[in-house]
């Protein structure tokens, strides 16, 4: 079979959408499968329902990369769309054809820079991973390029300002908090490290949006299991095959204006353009997130393993449920009930994904500084609207405690027993600390000393009204009734 690009693509047969020519009106820092599965995506549907008519321009941000593999393809590739939705499996396929092809600046510094020279250029994307928006010091000015992605962005502004073009609107997708803001913060320290004219500061700050984003995709990559297979039924060698879930969610923090260079209206698209985009990530991180680390401890001591199957057990599924519109949804106040209802009712098709094997043992890495962060907040915000203790957080509270307790330190690993099986507890050493001097500890000990932690949760949580008691009951039922009978008598 011969490997896809655009004549070998019509040779197939392919009915679907295909934009062959356009003007590069996007930058992309970053090749990975999260981008091409998200926002090439969603600039591919705005070429085919909102009459974008732009294509991407792919920069590979570090040394080693997949630029030869993408331009092989002249940049198309093949995304499948999979998982559930309303209860329904979902399989579906499309060509993306955004991608105009992929640069390496290590290779071609002047290509890069030449591209800040196109007037049709308006919109910039990265997702240079947690770590790539860092300022570095070391980079200078001269080089070629630059080794830290804001330095980069740094050097193509300013070419970019030589001209005297507009600036951008650059969209920053990197799973940090107020992404936009501190990639901005590093250019600025770039100007004054590299004594850069004020006048092009200034255009920086007047001529260009540096705005924060949400992103909500689970992108599962290369299908490296049903690859053959894929590229048996479609006629041709696909190297840059990527797979995702249904569910899409981008909030972008931008003036409205966005929305006048934008179709995302017209496409139809799950993009939202919001002055402040913090409330939706607090709704994805209580409800989403928070539904994960308030459920999954629980279940695995109940015998569960992956979280489609909690789904599909009735006992987790209900006590699931009661957990997101019971206790979670009541704690948030931000956005208005039935947007949470909406967005509660697409996280149980998102957990029953048939397409993704999600560990419960992979979600439970680090699960005290996320129970803190996931479900915590929702715990004060109950007790603040409701003035009662709530039943399902309480329970994951213990049932996180009894998932460490059982713990013991075995050949420099923590390892804990569920039945006859063995797993490995892997979190901060303080926290293994804290497990391994309480080992001996009843229920009623073991909670009184962990809600009074607060270098766990930054505050003392047996100063909640009834939330200490709440907790050593449970514990102590789970101990001696299983955590399966708990949650049963908690939806009962």
């Amino acid at each position: 079979m011969e490997l896809l690009n655009y004549d070998v693509l019509k040779k197939s047969g392919y009915e679907g959408y295909v934009l062959e020519n356009a003007p590069v009106r996007m930058l992309q820092f970053g090749e990975g499968n999260f981008l091409r599965a998200f926002v090439d995506y969603f600039f591919d549907l705005m070429n085919e329902k909102g009459d974008f008519n732009g294509k991407v321009q792919i920069v590979q941000p570090i040394p080693m990369g997949r630029t030869d593999e993408i331009n092989a393809q002249q940049g198309l590739y093949n995304l499948y769309l999979r998982g559930s939705e309303n209860g329904q499996r979902v399989d579906d396929r499309r060509v993306i054809s955004s991608v105009a092809g992929c640069l390496n600046p290590y290779a071609d510094f002047d290509a890069y820079l030449a591209c800040a020279h196109n007037p049709d250029l308006r919109f910039i994307a990265s997702n240079t991973t947690e770590a790539g928006i860092a300022f570095d010091p070391a980079c200078k000015f001269d080089d070629k390029p630059a080794a830290s992605f804001p330095g980069k962005l740094t050097q193509f502004l300013y070419e970019r300002w030589k001209t005297g073009g507009r600036g951008f609107w650059i969209l920053s997708c990197e799973l940090i908090d107020n992404n936009g803001r501190e990639l901005l913060e590093c250019v600025r320290k770039y100007c004054e490290l590299w004594k850069l004219e004020p006048e092009f500061t200034a255009w920086v700050e007047r001529e260009n949006h540096f705005c924060s984003t949400l992103v909500d995709r689970i992108v599962t990559g290369y299908p490296r299991n049903d690859a053959d297979a894929m590229n048996l039924a479609n006629g041709f060698i696909d190297q840059n095959l990527v797979t995702a879930e249904c569910f899409g969610l981008w909030v972008i923090e931008a003036p409205d204006s966005l929305k006048d260079e934008l179709p995302i209206e017209k496409a139809g698209l799950p993009i939202v353009v919001a002055a402040d985009h913090t409330p939706y990530k607090q709704r994805k991180v209580r409800i989403l997130n928070g539904a994960h680390t308030g459920m999954i401890l629980g279940a695995y001591l109940a015998g569960q393993d992956i979280v489609r199957d909690c789904m599909h057990d009735s006992i987790i599924r209900k006590y699931t449920d009661k957990l997101i519109f019971d206790e979670i949804i009541p704690s948030v106040t931000t956005l208005p009930a039935e947007e949470l209802k909406e967005f509660a009712a697409s996280v149980a098709d998102r957990f029953e994904n048939p397409y993704i094997d999600h560990r419960l043992l992979d979600i439970a890495l680090n699960s005290v500084s996320k129970w803190r962060a996931r479900v915590m907040p929702s715990l004060l915000g109950y007790l603040e609207v409701k003035k009662a203790v709530p039943a399902c957080i309480s329970f994951s509270f213990a049932a996180l405690l009894e998932f460490y307790a059982r713990g013991r330190m075995t050949d420099g690993k923590f390892l804990a027993t569920r039945g006859a099986d063995t797993y490995e507890i892997r979190d901060d050493q303080n926290v293994l600390d804290f497990f391994v001097a309480h080992s001996a500890d009843d229920a009623a000990a073991l909670v009184a000393a962990a809600a009074r932690e607060t270098a766990f949760w930054g505050r003392d949580l047996s100063q909640l009204p009834g939330f200490e008691e709440a907790a050593a009951k449970y514990l102590c039922a789970i101990r001696s009734e299983g955590a399966g009978a708990v949650m049963q008598q908690i939806i009962e």
